[in-house]
């Protein structure tokens, strides 16, 4: 049988069990800020909708405007808008001007790659 040893929660509210003290503490050494979760938590939020995936799937294969991401998603140029401002805000797409067109694009390799993985997620 497992011994349980009596530990103090991290907040000091109180008591609780651990089975393993010192891989617990260990863990709560490591564990980012409160803050720093809730921004990851946050962006993760930007991934949970299928319209806002279809837009960075698009821009994983191409650089695109707001006219053919609206053909390929299949939604009005405002939509697209107000989906990309929120993809903007998360730091996961940007743009570049050319004359009066705007293309928007993926803001770096580290969003490549994180669609990359989710995708190969899925595939699993």
């Amino acid at each position: 049988m497992e011994s349980k040893t009596k530990a103090i929660s991290p907040e000091g509210t109180g008591d609780f069990l651990a089975a393993h003290e010192d891989v617990v503490k260990r863990v709560l050494e490591r564990q980012p800020a409160d803050e720093y979760l809730y921004e990851l938590a946050e962006l993760f939020k930007v991934f949970g909708d299928s319209t806002r995936i279809k837009i960075l799937y698009a821009l994983f294969e191409s650089d695109l405007c707001v006219g053919d991401l609206a053909q390929l998603v299949n939604i009005s140029q405002s939509a697209v808008s107000h989906q990309l401002k929120i993809l903007k805000d998360a730091k996961l797409v940007k743009f570049r001007r050319e004359g009066k067109i705007i293309f928007y694009m993926l803001d770096d390799d580290h969003v490549r790659t994180m669609l990359s993985m989710g995708m190969e997620h899925v595939e699993e």
